[in-house]
């Protein structure tokens, strides 16, 4: 599908989601919203942007992971060329990570 065609996004959702306060609501919305299909596939896409991000070879990811190497080019296309999502998740999340952690790494 042409990405100028798309349908108009529902922000009315996305601004739910920022209303969520924590990992609980978070998790709890997410279920709620979605099958079980659908989380575990976008759970594995994170964990295999995560992985590549931290440096990991596809062998590497899909063994850890089970995601098949079409997901993981997907990803990686997603990560090189997307809107950038992914890398502004990251910075939060490595902020967020206290020293001793990431020297245990």
């Amino acid at each position: 599908m042409n990405k100028s065609n798309r349908k108009p996004r529902n922000e009315l959702m996305y601004d739910a989601i920022l209303s969520l306060k924590d990992r609980d609501e978070c998790i709890r919305f997410f279920d709620d919203l979605c099958t079980v299909t659908e989380l575990q596939a976008m759970e594995q896409r994170f964990q295999v942007a995560w992985l590549l991000n931290q440096g990991m070879i596809y062998n590497d990811i899909l063994s850890q992971t089970g995601a098949s190497s079409a997901t993981i080019s997907r990803v990686k296309r997603s990560l090189e060329y997307g809107h950038d999502g992914y890398a502004a998740v990251f910075e939060r999340l490595d902020a967020e990570t206290p020293q001793e952690e990431k020297q245990e790494d």
